[in-house]
């Protein structure tokens, strides 16, 4: 998943396996490792009635496959909890992605206990908070955050 396109102009478009994958390694409950593909395959035919194998799943996630059925794609986005046009319009996609980065920072106590502290400070103040951030992630030898890479 590059931060460029190859002719430098701006953001790389996901493909439908960058795509799925990303789910798989980030929608899951508290505690629980990623999902397989057969336990997908599973859920989505007993609570959604839809035929869909786990080897199939494997090639969208591998990018074997790229064009699957309406059917298919809704049966996974309803799985994952996101829009259908996820899978393909960029605007959508990056939409699902800064959410699903807020989610998983959320599930962290100490980043919720920093942004319910902060709920109600002034523009300047957060700014000021988000500075402070930075730097300390740049003492700890972290990268700096994008909230609309991933």
């Amino acid at each position: 998943m590059g931060d460029a396109s190859e002719d430098g102009s701006g953001p790389a478009r996901r493909t439908l396996a960058e795509r799925l994958e990303y789910l798989f390694r980030t929608v899951r409950e508290p505690g629980r490792r990623e999902y397989s593909n057969e336990e997908v395959a599973t859920a989505i035919a007993r609570d959604q009635g839809v035929t869909i194998s786990a080897s199939y799943i494997w090639y969208l996630r591998t990018g074997q496959r790229d064009n699957p059925t309406f059917r298919h794609l809704n049966a996974l986005a309803r799985f994952f909890g996101v829009p259908p046009a996820y899978f393909f319009d960029d605007d959508a996609s990056a939409q699902v992605t800064a959410e699903l980065a807020l989610l998983t920072a959320m599930k962290d106590a100490g980043v919720r206990d920093v942004a319910l502290r902060a709920a109600g400070l002034s523009p300047a103040s957060l700014d000021t908070i988000n500075d402070v951030i930075g730097r300390v992630r740049e003492l700890e030898g972290l990268p700096p955050h994008d909230p609309g890479e991933e």
